[in-house]
């Protein structure tokens, strides 16, 4: 069992500087998607890794940075910092310095001191473990101190037979699939560079900001006469945090079932299983029956919009569209029901829906606070597209993708690809202790929830 506290220590900090980019410009001007996140947490993400027996600590170390110092080369805003600055006129401004002298990235090499891989894999039926939020740098909130800010920092923390690799990276500039793109270019590098190969990126960022047409020049002007008024800091009750598996054959039966109910063919495996998540969650709560709840999706627009954006577009490019009912409605009916409410939503997500949005955005801009997110809804964020599990820094697959402290709250729940692939999930839910009791203990998910993969089946597939 690990220790009921315990202790990660920093080693050194460094400051990873890349060599200068003669294509980047002086200064990225953000577009309205990214300007609503600029009360957002930072994204916390990481991946596990088994220890590398053929190197070095001071090897891996040494690797991860020359790595990063060429991945930041590519994906250049991520190695400047966000200015928001007062207008004469009135209102805020914001953009990305890019060419800051000696800014970069902060790289932390850290050990966790008593903690095994298999204490942040958690066994099936335990909760996450308190001790994954050291294993992230920077604060969680973005502070306005000078009026600038980091946008990316990293982690790398040795533990009993494993390292855990985990980025802190400001939500301003991009969203998770900008994440997971960044940091699998990082791991590409990585490779690249262990076997003496030349860098050629398989998929080289995009980085001209998409803004919609008939509103000027940016930057973007925000009614807000400081930071301060916009910025909002968040404290969640204690919550539980649990990750639950979903096989492909699970989900398969639940995707049946759901077509067979609302007599479709068009509802996709995670509608239904988003479907399942409203509905037991809704009853796990037992609000009243007239109460109303919600289903809130993040959503991507880059293949939505006309003409597309590119699937490498680097920055912020999604909305969480919402489907409402009634707790009553919501489970007197099937699980069909609710799944066709959540495919009708994302059908609706259309290229001109978006730039209604966007438009209608721009003629009231605001910044985006957790507190819109009310108490008897759930927000299902992440995808289990991203490719985490691809993420190989020249030692194997990982045996896991975790998350820091970031956008947890009641109801919060973000997806990740399962280990195994396949179609595969894994949902990672954080509920009010009472509801996560309830959920535990409800049959319809039960019927679906699937064993997780085993630690010695990771280890035994990932080994060299």
């Amino acid at each position: 069992m690990p220790s009921p506290h315990p202790t990660v220590r920093t080693i050194k900090t460094y400051r990873v500087i890349p060599r200068p980019n003669p294509q980047a410009p002086r200064q990225l001007h953000l577009s309205s998607w990214d300007v609503a996140m600029l009360s957002s947490h930072y994204i916390q993400k990481g991946l596990l890794f088994a220890y590398p027996p053929e190197l070095s600590t001071e090897q891996i170390i040494k690797r991860l940075r020359s790595s990063l110092e060429e991945a930041l080369f590519h994906f250049y805003p991520l190695s400047g910092r966000l200015r928001v600055d007062t207008c004469d006129e009135g209102g805020v401004t914001c953009h990305v310095e890019v060419g800051c002298e000696g800014k970069g990235a902060e790289f932390v090499h850290a050990v966790a001191d008593g903690i095994k891989i298999a204490d942040v894999v958690a066994a099936d039926g335990q909760d996450l473990p308190k001790f994954l939020k050291e294993f992230f740098p920077l604060d969680l909130a973005v502070n306005f101190d000078g009026c600038t800010n980091p946008l990316l920092s990293v982690q790398v923390t040795e533990l009993i037979g494993g390292i855990f690799v985990g980025c802190a990276f400001n939500h301003v500039i991009g969203d998770g699939t900008s994440f997971w793109h960044f940091f699998s270019a990082w791991a590409e590098i990585s490779r690249c560079q262990a076997v003496g190969k030349d860098v050629m990126l398989s998929r080289p960022p995009v980085h001209n900001r998409w803004f919609v047409g008939g509103y000027g020049e940016p930057p973007i002007n925000l009614p807000y006469s400081s930071p301060t008024k916009f910025v909002v800091r968040f404290s969640p009750p204690p919550l539980r945090e649990r990750m639950f598996h979903f096989s492909s054959e699970s989900l398969a039966r639940l995707k049946a079932k759901a077509n067979r109910e609302c007599g479709k063919s068009t509802i996709s495996t995670f509608q239904a299983l988003s479907a399942l998540m409203w509905r037991c969650i809704t009853r796990a709560r037992c609000f009243p029956p007239e109460q109303k709840t919600s289903c809130r999706l993040a959503i991507q627009n880059r293949a939505r919009l006309q003409p597309r954006l590119s699937q490498n577009y680097f920055g912020n490019s999604l909305y969480a569209v919402c489907a409402t009912t009634t707790v009553g409605k919501l489970l007197d009916n099937s699980l069909g029901w609710a799944a066709w409410l959540a495919h009708q939503i994302v059908s609706n997500h259309t290229n001109q829906a978006i730039r209604d949005l966007v438009h209608k955005y721009m003629d009231n801009p605001f910044v985006y606070s957790i507190h819109m997110f009310d108490i008897y809804s759930i927000m299902i964020g992440g995808s289990p597209r991203f490719d985490m599990y691809h993420c190989d820094f020249g030692w194997g697959k990982p045996l896991g993708a975790r998350s820091g402290n970031a956008h947890k709250y009641d109801g919060k729940i973000s997806a990740y690809p399962g280990w195994e692939g396949g179609g595969s999930v894994d949902l990672e839910v954080c509920l009010l202790p009472e509801y996560m009791t309830a959920l535990e203990r409800d049959g319809e998910f039960l019927a679906v929830v699937s064993p997780p993969v085993k630690l010695g089946a990771m280890l035994g597939t990932s080994s060299k």
